[in-house]
């Protein structure tokens, strides 16, 4: 049982280990600085520019953004969505997209999903369907770790409390299916479901349906997820990228109250059966 399908390609994770050594233990030989090894490690030059490198990968969006272009067009070519925007960089969400019924659609576009940046989005009054796309591209990063926590432990929290529906998680990105993050959904390289994009070869994405209602301790404490047709644009990426019933994720929140605490239990089924289920815990913001 697992909230998503695939994990950590092991060897990766070695070999990122130790490449990281290495770089801790040899980087002093490594450019032109004119320092001796002493002086280089005591200088910070090495901190300094691994925290540069690290911020420069945190905050760009355009290897994301080029990514999320490519998938939108080729659905906008299909006939599986009328049209989509880009919302730009003052609204809070990231993308509109019109459905052939002409139903609007949001999209808002997340990095790896454990991170407080989960926490912050703002369905627009505009939006019939609000989608949270989570494009992680760090192979590094554990999706097992990050599937749950973006779900349980920050939307579940983020629903609640403020009352923000979110009807679903799409979590997929260029890394899917590439020795960084092999997917199980496959068979091997020929498997008829991969769509040839661009320069990317796609697994169908991993989709989480979330209730249409705000879960509330008094008045709705369990509400039911969607089905897959309730949302629209899902239904969309499912046709257009070859999803199959085994990639739904259904997820469920029973909200109830603990004494002063309003807690929350969230369970993810697939294929009919509980993939990963938590016990009442209480909503903890940060």
């Amino acid at each position: 049982m697992s909230v998503i399908p695939c994990q950590q390609n092991a060897e990766l994770q070695i070999k990122i280990r130790e490449f990281a050594e290495v770089l801790k233990t040899q980087s002093h030989q490594l450019g032109e600085h004119g320092l001796d090894e002493l002086e280089f490690y005591n200088s910070g030059l090495f901190r300094g520019a691994i925290e540069r490198i690290r911020g420069q990968f945190a905050a760009t969006m355009r290897d994301k953004r080029e990514f999320v272009q490519h998938i939108l067009n080729h659905m906008q070519d299909g006939n599986f969505i009328r049209e989509w925007n880009s919302a730009g960089s003052e609204n809070r969400h990231d993308y509109t997209v019109t459905m052939p019924s002409g139903r609007v659609a949001v999209i808002e576009l997340k990095g790896c999903l454990d991170g407080n940046n989960t926490n912050i989005f703002e369905r627009p009054p505009h939006a019939q369907e609000f989608i949270i796309w989570s494009v992680c591209t760090n192979p590094g990063a554990d999706p097992q770790l990050n599937a749950w926590s973006g779900i349980h432990t920050r939307l579940s929290a983020e629903i609640i409390s403020r009352e923000q529906r979110v009807d679903g998680v799409i979590i997929w990105d260029m890394v899917c299916g590439t020795v960084g993050r092999p997917c199980p959904k496959l068979t091997g390289e020929n498997d008829p479901r991969i769509t040839a994009l661009s320069h990317y070869r796609l697994p169908p994405p991993c989709i989480y349906l979330l209730p249409a209602t705000i879960p509330s301790p008094r008045n709705n404490p369990n509400p039911p997820p969607q089905r897959l047709q309730d949302v629209e644009l899902l239904q969309a990426f499912a046709n257009c990228f070859r999803v199959d019933n085994n990639d739904l994720n259904y997820v469920n929140f029973a909200v109830s109250h603990e004494g002063a605490d309003t807690v929350r239990a969230t369970t993810i089924t697939r294929n009919a059966v509980v993939q990963r289920q938590s016990g009442p815990t209480a909503i903890r913001r940060s």
